[in-house]
């Protein structure tokens, strides 16, 4: 496992009078990320030496999967770290790993796809409308997979789908797209945590590098993941991209960068510090139009960073899309780091996530819409973000703009133009956003053996 070491020697020329007045508790850190696009922030804030500037001295290491990351962070060996943004929530309630994880920082919005085989395609194509020059009409609904799941039903063979975690965004929003199509991705139990009770698609985790491999080799059909493994499909030959989340849900929450609220507490100046040189990298990520895009690609496709070819990476993170061989399409916001609010952590980002949650039977029991709210403020700590982001303001390093002081957490709902089902979703109301749902739990239903009582 490659180690970056940054800095080498601390000297009072390599930080400003100003930062210098933040007394560090501890300035040696390390931090784990999975080889993945969206760990962007954490690479440039070391290239750019925006760590250094902090008077921090970091090293990055690139992690197996998100199990081992979760474990190094809460065992101490990481400091923190890029995380699937369920995870400290998954972690906080006791689902799983048990641990308080808590986040000052939302490393980006969208960069996920769903990806099926060309054979998979070729059986979906005829129930996908067409535009006038022939490409097929996005955004693609799992209703045009629906018929090619069935098929393979009637065979008696298991339609099999891959996601990365089972509480990853790539989780939900595969649940989420083939429900919305009319297909059910199984359920949860407390007895039985495979999440395929009752399921039309089965789905199972396979680490986001393998995602291709294990699409190539037919053991999975189709899967949903994060960049550049659904290009590294077409680039390969070997699969088509159907959709991407920004299609499925415009400007949805991604990864969070995670510490242990233990950390927090013990190294509050160093918790700001740290949140400051990752929204100085979110910034330079986004400004100028994405003008340091290219600059940002170079640097992912280093084999210590995410190792994929600069043509791969570059395909998503310069602002479009491949579906199809030759299908190039302009998603401008396909990866987002700062713009709109990308980095505040939103408590309305946590309480999607514990409805899905919730909506698929992690969580058995009903909770009352006041312990989302508990939870969300208990791990998303935008009081954090927002003194880092004043003290960058005060060092002419931040434009006051560009920040949301005044937000009580939530945002506004999200429009049902801007989401595949047409369900507005507001983080205030979660009972109500789950009784609008046509599949999945909700009121006081729960699993029992492999059936949905209440």
């Amino acid at each position: 496992m490659k180690k970056l070491l940054l800095g080498l020697v601390a000297t009072t020329a390599l930080v400003s009078p100003a930062l210098a007045e933040l007394e560090l508790e501890k300035d040696e850190l390390t931090f784990g990320f999975i080889k993945l696009t969206d760990m962007a922030p954490l690479a440039v804030a070391y290239e750019n030496g925006y760590f250094l500037d902090e008077g921090l001295f970091v090293t990055l290491e690139a992690q197996a999967n998100w199990k081992v990351l979760l474990d190094g962070v809460i065992d101490g060996q990481l400091d923190g770290a890029h995380m699937l943004a369920g995870q400290p929530l998954a972690a906080t309630i006791g689902y799983g790993t048990e641990a308080h994880i808590v986040t000052p920082f939302s490393m980006d919005l969208n960069g996920n796809g769903i990806t099926v085989s060309n054979e998979i395609w070729e059986e979906m194509k005829p129930n996908i409308p067409v535009m006038e020059d022939g490409r097929p009409q996005h955004p693609i609904s799992a209703e045009a997979l629906a018929p090619v799941v069935e098929k393979y039903k009637s065979k008696g063979k298991p339609f099999n789908m891959g996601m990365v975690f089972p509480v990853s965004t790539h989780n939900y929003e595969l649940r989420y797209w083939l429900a919305a199509g009319g297909l059910h991705p199984g359920f949860y139990s407390p007895d039985n945590v495979t999440g395929q009770i009752g399921a039309d698609v089965f789905l199972s985790v396979t680490p986001p590098p393998q995602m291709p491999a294990t699409l190539e080799a037919g053991t999975i059909y189709g899967y949903c993941v994060g960049e550049p493994w659904n290009q590294q499909a077409v680039f390969k030959g070997i699969g088509v991209p159907v959709i991407t989340d920004y299609e499925l849900w415009k400007n949805n929450p991604e990864k969070v960068f995670g510490i242990t609220a233990e950390f927090a507490e013990e190294y509050p100046n160093t918790t700001l510090a740290v949140t400051k040189a990752l929204i100085r990298a979110a910034q330079w990520l986004d400004e100028n139009d994405n003008a340091n895009r290219p600059e940002a690609v170079e640097i992912l496709s280093r084999a210590e960073y995410v190792g994929a070819d600069y043509d791969v990476i570059a395909n998503s993170m310069t602002g479009t899309f491949e579906y199809e061989k030759g299908d190039k399409r302009e998603v401008p916001d396909f990866n987002v780091f700062f713009r709109y609010n990308a980095t505040y952590p939103f408590y309305s980002d946590a309480v999607w996530y514990l409805t899905q949650m919730r909506r698929w039977g992690q969580i058995a029991d009903a909770k009352p819409d006041s312990w989302y709210d508990e939870v969300a403020k208990s791990v998303y700590k935008p009081e954090i973000y927002l003194e880092a982001a004043r003290l960058l303001v005060d060092e002419g390093l931040a434009d006051e703009a560009d920040f949301p002081w005044d937000s009580d957490g939530y945002k506004a709902p999200t429009p049902v133009e801007d989401i595949i089902d047409g369900i507005a979703y507001d983080g205030r109301t979660p009972n109500a956003y789950l009784e609008s749902m046509s599949i999945g739990l909700k009121g006081e239903q729960k699993i029992v053996g492999s059936d949905v009582q209440g």
